[in-house]
């Protein structure tokens, strides 16, 4: 099989073969998400240098009990590429749009790593709108960068990591950071949570995304959360090493009456490593 090279395809073009959801104009800017179920609306908000398959665990049985929306962030995904001011205002006012053009007045946030944080500053900006919100080993808590986050913080060094023609670095980021059982990293889960990698632009807006050093600026918006009576739930891997579980303890105390639930077997990504403990209980919380 022929490689295809990494961030070289038009958007319009892979869009047209992988995705399988709706792309809307927001503000003139291309918005790409996933949408299955009835009931009420719950967002799916992915992570740093993820996209909507994030949720490829979940999707389907969530969908038995809400409408459910897996939205691709702009910069991430099948969403536009343009170079935009990256960082949770602009995630929050992308957010908004879709709950505007979808007529959606409140709905469940469910959010991870990068994607929590854009649900907590979501939550500050329009707490009205928001019923109930779920955090996945959210960033936003002040701590020292890890040592690879630097790294791909130097100039033209990751540009050239990230366009070297092969599968390995990808492979390693996620088994070292993002999932803790190596074995569920299939050549097809692999496809489906890079894919979109492929796209030309990616690489542009992933590092200006990570080079911006927006994602843990959020201790004042965490402490005003609690006052808000968001009924809120975090879940974390004991062994994220993007975001260790130390955070999600702060973030915890941080958020008076919110529940903490920790997921022995997963890394960043409890949602894809241990699926059904985490659906049971997004389900249990979100119908509460």
């Amino acid at each position: 099989m022929t490689f295809v090279g990494w961030d070289s395809q038009p958007l319009d073009d892979w869009a047209q073969v992988h995705p399988p959801g709706y792309m809307v104009k927001l503000d003139g800017r291309k918005t790409h998400f996933v949408k299955k179920g009835a009931g009420p609306a719950v967002l799916l908000i992915h992570g740093f240098n993820l996209d909507h398959n994030t949720w490829s665990e979940n999707l389907d049985v969530l969908a038995r009990y809400f409408t459910v929306y897996a939205v691709d962030l702009w910069g991430s995904g099948y969403s536009t590429r343009e170079p935009l001011d990256y960082g949770f205002p602009l995630f929050v006012e992308q957010i908004r749009l879709l709950m505007n053009h979808l007529e959606i007045d409140r709905a469940h946030l469910v959010g991870h790593s990068m994607g929590g944080g854009t649900s907590i500053s979501f939550s500050i900006a329009h707490p009205d709108r928001v019923d109930r919100l779920v955090l996945v080993d959210s960033v936003g808590i002040s701590r020292p960068t890890t040592f690879r986050e630097r790294i791909f913080r130097l100039p033209w060094l990751p540009e050239f990591l990230q366009g070297l023609p092969t599968d390995v670095i990808r492979k390693k980021n996620l088994t070292d950071f993002w999932i803790h059982d190596r074995e569920l990293l299939t050549p097809d889960v692999f496809a489906k949570l890079t894919g979109y990698q492929k796209i030309e632009g990616t690489a542009r807006a992933t590092l200006d995304i990570l080079r911006r050093d927006f994602f843990n600026t959020l201790d004042d918006q965490i402490g005003r959360l609690g006052s808000l009576e968001i009924p809120t739930m975090i879940l974390w891997g004991r062994h994220d090493r993007a975001v260790p579980i130390e955070a999600g303890w702060e973030m915890h105390g941080r958020i008076p009456g919110a529940r903490f639930e920790v997921f022995d077997r997963s890394s960043h990504m409890p949602n894809f490593d241990e699926p059904d403990r985490f659906n049971d209980l997004v389900v249990g919380f979100l119908q509460d």
